[in-house]
């Protein structure tokens, strides 16, 4: 099946969340904008339902495979029909949603994994909703990497967070700040420089990226006056990784890595974790802002917020991040197969 005959993998997300809303908005952007032809794993009726909340006039369409999608989007919003349990209300999460909720992630990977999607897209998740439920993944991230190497050896997927503003990419993802230093590693760092690289020359045409480092402690660690991870762990990977010919800098105080100037130096931060990059991000980049998963055998986007149960159901939710997320998933897949 060829390239534009494959649509995007487009997940439920938690129902009761903006997921469904963000969809709807998305697919009736397509007569203004360029939205790539996408199919969502969900469920029809929680789709018409919140269609009539928000007072849109959208025509559902079931199908039996990905690939009767693209030929129907322009009329209808093509769904792989799966089931949701429970009551869904807006706002209002329901763990027995959660079986769908990873049903429609598992359905996803699969149809890219089988040549029927070109990218997975994934709407927002709760985690607390799915912790609650017995998920033992910290995130979709590590979820998918699972999912990626059932049958092979373990990934090492990185988030990266993608703007024409700005990317960045935390060495450790979810987990609390109190563990940060202990998971942080030469090895560590070193690859995810490495498989930031890579995904950085493979999927946006940067084929020698200039990586900026930042340090873990205020001010870089004032040469160890204010911690030892900056000489100890993390120059030590920078300089295993310009041993390997990458372009990279620092340890650099994190504090001033953001501003205008700075940002022009390179091409993507590596932050030690998760806020260290996502809150210069999210300042920078809210609304256009892209999570994607590098690291996988497929291409994975997603919109860079959360579920936003308080304005679920509401018209409230904007769909520009899930249509940035849908457009750089269409443009990686593009890339990947040579065709950009």
């Amino acid at each position: 099946m060829g390239l534009a005959e494959r649509p995007l993998a487009l997940t439920l997300g938690d129902p009761a969340g903006i997921g469904p809303d963000i969809t709807l908005l998305a697919w009736t952007a397509r007569t203004r904008e360029t939205v790539p032809p996408f199919v969502l794993i969900g469920d029809r009726a929680i789709l018409a339902a919140r269609a009539r909340a928000l007072g849109l006039s959208v025509p559902i369409a079931e199908v039996e495979e990905a690939r009767e999608a693209p030929a129907l989007f322009q009329e209808a919003l093509p769904v792989l029909p799966i089931t949701v349990g429970g009551a869904v209300t807006a706002g209002r999460p329901d763990q027995a949603a959660v079986p769908a909720i990873r049903s429609s992630i598992e359905r996803a990977v699969s149809l890219v994994q089988h040549g029927a999607a070109r990218a997975v897209v994934t709407n927002p998740i709760s985690k607390a909703v799915l912790y609650g439920a017995g998920f033992s993944f910290p995130g979709h991230t590590e979820y998918l990497a699972s999912l990626a190497s059932a049958k092979g050896p373990p990934l090492h997927p990185v988030m990266l967070l993608a703007s024409p503003t700005l990317k960045v990419v935390p060495v450790t993802i979810h987990i609390p700040l109190k563990d940060v230093p202990g998971r942080l590693t030469s090895e560590l760092i070193l690859a995810t420089i490495e498989i930031t690289a890579k995904g950085l020359g493979r999927y946006f045409g940067i084929p020698c990226p200039r990586l900026a480092v930042s340090g873990l402690n205020p001010h870089a660690g004032e040469d160890g006056g204010l911690g030892r991870e900056e000489i100890d762990i993390i120059a030590p990977a920078i300089e295993a990784a310009r041993a390997k010919g990458l372009d990279v800098t620092g340890p650099h105080p994190a504090d001033t890595l953001f501003h205008a100037d700075a940002r022009a130096t390179y091409d993507a931060a590596i932050c030690m974790y998760h806020d260290q990059a996502l809150v210069p991000f999210k300042t920078l980049a809210f609304a256009d802002g892209v999570n994607v998963t590098l690291g996988l055998p497929f291409v994975r986007t997603s919109p860079d917020h959360g579920t936003a149960f308080g304005i679920a159901g509401t018209g409230k939710a904007s769909p520009r991040s899930l249509i940035e997320a849908l457009r750089l998933a269409s443009a990686m897949s593009d890339k990947a197969e040579g065709r950009a």
